[in-house]
């Protein structure tokens, strides 16, 4: 198991830590990732680790749970065609998928922002001609 942990929780390094749990006669032939990088509290000088954090941790590690984004059983053979590399963001994915834009609507509010501003443009040029000054284009 692989235990990825946020930056600055230990005070010898700031950077972030990883946690190698190896067992002699493990029954499954798969390899838990957890990526609890993202599931701390933030301090001044050093952050920390509160009881839920850990308790996710221990409860995933005991029941072997996957979540997205969260935690990932990697079986042996999609490690060892990495190269039987453990970096925790080749197997556990923290990007967010990006909200869908709905082009119809936002193409109807250019059209009724263009609409606003050609009536507003009338307007102004109306009070600009009352005045005896240059009209906008």
């Amino acid at each position: 198991m692989v235990i990825g942990l946020p930056a600055n929780l230990f005070f010898s390094t700031g950077i972030p830590v990883c946690i190698l749990v190896l067992k002699k006669c493990k029954q499954p032939d798969d390899v838990l990732f957890i990526n609890a990088a993202e599931h701390f509290e933030k301090g001044k000088r050093q952050n920390r680790l509160l009881p839920e954090h850990i308790d996710k941790i221990v409860a995933t590690y005991r029941d072997r749970s996957e979540e997205p984004r969260y935690a990932r059983r990697v079986e042996m053979a999609e490690i060892e065609q990495n190269d039987f590399n453990l970096n925790i963001s080749r197997y556990v994915s923290t990007a967010q998928m990006e909200e869908e834009i709905d082009l119809k609507a936002v193409h109807g509010d250019l059209e009724k922002i263009e609409k606003t501003l050609v009536e507003t443009k009338g307007r102004h040029n109306a009070f600009l001609a009352e005045l005896g000054l240059p009209l906008l284009p």
